[in-house]
């Protein structure tokens, strides 16, 4: 640990960062900013996959590759960006992945082939390994004081929550008034705002001392773990659970995962040391945030279905119709949330979250073929947005709160990790559960129209029910699992 480390290490969570109140708020805007542009990337370009397949002429069965080629990147890569982030600075590391970033998407947006828009989402995701971690991180570091750290968690905890959504409306937006690459292009735009943000207001900051070593064999299993525990949950959609495809990439990347938890154990510099997850509030928090993952992708994806294919909403019309869960999740994350983890600590609001979205879940299991958009979709929304409010800005803050300096990237890492695995997880096992759903509905009601669209909704129905199951499974292991104290800690450094 360099000194200046040590002696920010060694101030109270009380003694306020450096710098005015006025030029942290506006960090947190930068800092807002990318994180927003991380998450959108991850729906928005689902909605412009019918125009860019039409537009560059690839198959169907190509498409998941523009959502599985940034996914593998992203995912396999952010224990590495976050040990990067902790070693070469937080802020060198973070205008990188922004400019990167950036770079990327303009590749992928000018795209004239499928090979060209691959290659370009795939490089997306690699300097987002790279950017989220940052962002993390210097928020978790800049924002030290009890209640001004809780109330940037909220925001950024709502960003998070509500960039999915975002990602929807917008991809809707752009696609059906511009053009498909404008839902990727978009990112130069706020790259561009986040990078002079940054370059004039977040301190130079020391790297890790010269004798901190990056942990190449942990570093090698990690990655190729992550991409085949990735590959192989992306595969099992589009593949079935028994192919070779799924089972393979699983198997290979589950013995290199606990191979790398063994090296870790041993190694003097590990990539990701023990101590960080192996404190229960945040291990919890980081188990939360994947499980989570996992029940959201029931909505996102399955609710998005059943208003264009069964209801016939247009995509723009399809985003705006999940209006009332980024207006909830933003109310609750920044007004009720912090006040919350201030005053109880993060298991309150993480168990009350996650029951909240359990009961929202269980509210869409309801809808039908005439549902009324104000009597159900919109009141589940608003409900799982209260619920996810609470949910993500705790486990962000107690996910990073106490860990050493040298350590903040990876814990950070260790957040975006846990999001992307849950994704993919959600992804395979809800699109299983759902197929399985509608073939024995078809197989029981033969296969005429009606049937055809009330094996839709009984698909819809299953996930439903699966990521509301989850839910309830999470929110009391969470009521054992988490401590009563406050998601901060004495050690928390400061920028």
């Amino acid at each position: 640990m360099t000194d200046t480390a040590q002696s920010e290490s060694s101030r109270s969570v009380g003694t306020p960062s450096k710098g005015s109140p006025r030029r942290r708020s506006l960090i947190l805007v930068v800092l807002a900013l990318s994180q927003l542009m991380v998450i959108l990337d991850g729906t928005i370009v689902n909605i412009a996959l019918p125009s860019a397949e039409q537009d560059l002429g690839f198959g169907a069965d190509q498409r998941q590759w523009v959502v599985t080629a940034y996914a593998l990147a992203f995912g396999s890569l952010l224990l590495l960006g976050g040990r990067l982030t902790d070693l070469f600075g937080r802020k060198a590391a973070f205008i990188v992945g922004l400019a990167g970033f950036a770079v990327a998407s303009a590749v992928a947006g000018a795209a004239g082939d499928f090979s060209m828009l691959i290659v370009g989402r795939a490089l997306q995701g690699v300097f987002g390994a790279l950017l989220a971690p940052a962002a993390l991180s210097l928020l978790s570091t800049t924002f030290t004081e009890s209640k001004e750290r809780a109330r940037a968690f909220g925001v950024f905890g709502a960003v998070a929550g509500a960039g999915g959504a975002i990602g929807l409306l917008l991809g809707g937006l752009l696609t059906e008034y511009t053009s498909w690459r404008w839902c990727l292009l978009v990112n130069l735009i706020i790259a561009a705002i986040a990078i002079v943000g940054a370059g004039a207001l977040i301190p130079r900051q020391r790297a890790a001392e010269p004798r901190t070593k990056l942990d190449l064999p942990g570093t090698v299993l990690i990655t190729l773990g992550l991409v085949g525990i990735v590959y192989g949950f992306s595969s099992a959609g589009a593949e079935g659970w028994g192919s070779a495809l799924t089972l393979i990439p699983l198997a290979v990347g589950l013995v290199l995962s606990v191979a790398f938890v063994i090296l870790e154990i041993r190694v003097a510099h590990p990539l990701l040391p023990m101590r960080v997850v192996l404190d229960r509030n945040r291990g919890g928090s980081y188990l939360t945030i994947a499980l989570v993952g996992v029940a959201l992708f029931s909505v996102f994806l399955f609710l998005a279905y059943y208003l264009q294919n069964v209801r016939g909403y247009s995509p723009f019309q399809s985003g705006l119709a999940f209006l009332p869960l980024p207006f909830a999740i933003a109310i609750t994350s920044t007004a009720i949330a912090p006040r919350l983890v201030q005053r109880f600590g993060p298991k309150l609001p993480i168990v009350t979250g996650t029951l909240l979205g359990a009961t929202s879940l269980l509210l869409l299991t309801t809808i039908n073929l005439t549902s009324n958009y104000w009597l159900t979709i919109a009141p589940a929304l608003l409900i799982l947005g209260l619920g996810m409010g609470c949910v993500f800005a705790s486990t962000f803050d107690a996910a990073t709160a106490g860990v050493e300096p040298e350590d903040a990237g990876v814990a950070s890492a260790m957040v975006n990790t846990a999001q992307q695995i849950g994704g993919a997880i959600g992804t395979a096992l809800l699109s299983a559960i759902a197929q399985s759903a509608l073939t024995g509905y078809l197989a029981d009601n033969g296969t005429g129209d009606l049937a055809q669209t009330n094996a839709q909704l009984a698909s819809y129905h299953a996930a439903f029910y699966c990521g509301a199951a989850v839910l309830v499974v999470l929110s009391i292991t969470m009521l054992f699992l988490l401590r009563r104290r406050r998601a901060t800690s004495d050690t928390t450094p400061v920028v």
